[in-house]
Formats: structure tokens, sequence, C-alpha cells
């Protein structure tokens, strides 16, 4: 007697993280369009052209700063990148961190593996420290990757922001990366 067919199973969904290229540009460009479109996780008004968002990537991987996608069967699914928390040198090993998730793909862990795979490059990089800067303090999903991923809260500015008709605070957390303050920074 013959076995009967395996039953069909859904396909395992897999995500792969890798670096960032200019062809992922523009579901890039649509991931963060649609954020600063309907939501207050960024503080733009209007959504960046694909123009902008490429002379974006192209400064920060210029410049030595990890930019990651998430990719789920073959399309992006989220992106994440660290920048310079600020301008001047001596904030040289501090970053700051940007997620976003398409708004099909949140709530299944994309978020928090890239955030993790974020933290593993700047530590390479020898960045020190990585501070987020969560708008609308109300997000308890920002804040709890973060927090699930070794981030503190330091701060809150109070209606620093308005947008969609309403005055937004921010949450400051800030995360100490491998080799902390132990030793003056490489980066330069």
């Amino acid at each position: 007697m013959r076995a009967s067919p395996s039953p069909a199973y859904p396909a395992v969904v897999t995500d792969e993280i890798r670096p960032a290229t200019e062809d992922d540009l523009t579901a890039i460009t649509a991931i963060y369009g649609n954020a600063v479109s309907t939501s207050t996780a960024s503080f733009e008004t209007e959504p960046p052209s694909l123009d902008e968002m490429t002379r974006r990537f192209t400064i920060l991987r210029a410049g030595g700063f990890p930019y990651l996608v998430a990719v789920r069967d073959g399309s992006v699914a989220g992106y994440a990148y660290a920048g310079p928390y600020h301008q001047r040198a001596a904030y040289r090993s501090t970053v700051e961190d940007s997620i976003y998730v398409a708004q099909a793909c949140r709530g299944g862990g994309i978020g928090r593996r890239l955030l993790a795979a974020l933290i593993t490059e700047c530590e390479r990089i020898d960045c020190r420290t990585m501070v987020a800067v969560i708008a609308e303090s109300g997000s308890p999903a920002s804040v709890a990757l973060h927090a699930g991923l070794g981030f503190t809260p330091i701060g809150t500015l109070s209606g620093v922001g308005y947008k969609h008709g309403r005055w937004l605070d921010v949450t400051l957390m800030q995360r100490p990366l491998a080799a902390a303050r132990t030793a003056p920074p490489t980066r330069v």
C-alpha cells in the first residue's frame, strides 16, 4: 500500500536581515511615507521623495553607519539604521536608531530582529551608546521593543512636536554598547 501524500502545510515565513541596497529604496520610501502620513512615529509632516531618501541613505552609508532591511518572502518588510546622535565631534561614538516596519508586517517580531542586528552592527563599528528618540511617548510597542533589548528610559520631552492636530511628547531611551565607556573612541 502506498503512503498518501503529505498534507499541504503553509509555507514557513522566513525573514532575512541584510544590509540595504539602493534597490531597496523604493520599498523603504513607501514604508516611511506611510509612517509619515498616517502616524506620529516620525515628526516629518510630508513624506520625502525617493531622491531625498536616496540622499539620506548615501550620507549614512558613506559615514560607515549600518542601514539594514528585513526581507520577508522576497519583499522589504522593514528597515532600520543608525546615524549620528548629534553632529559635534564629541558625540561621534553615540548613535540614534530608527526602525520602521511595513504596516502589514507589524507585530511579528521584525522590529526586534532589526534592532538586535542594528545593535550588533553598531558594536562592530565601535559605537559606545545607542539612543532611541521615540515620538509620541504613549507608543507602548516602541518603548517595549527598546526595553526588551536593554534600553532604559532617560527622560521625556513634553510637547515638543505638533502633528495631526495635537502636541506630542518624545521619550528618550539609552543603551550602552559592547565597549561602553572603558576606552577612548576609535571612530573619527
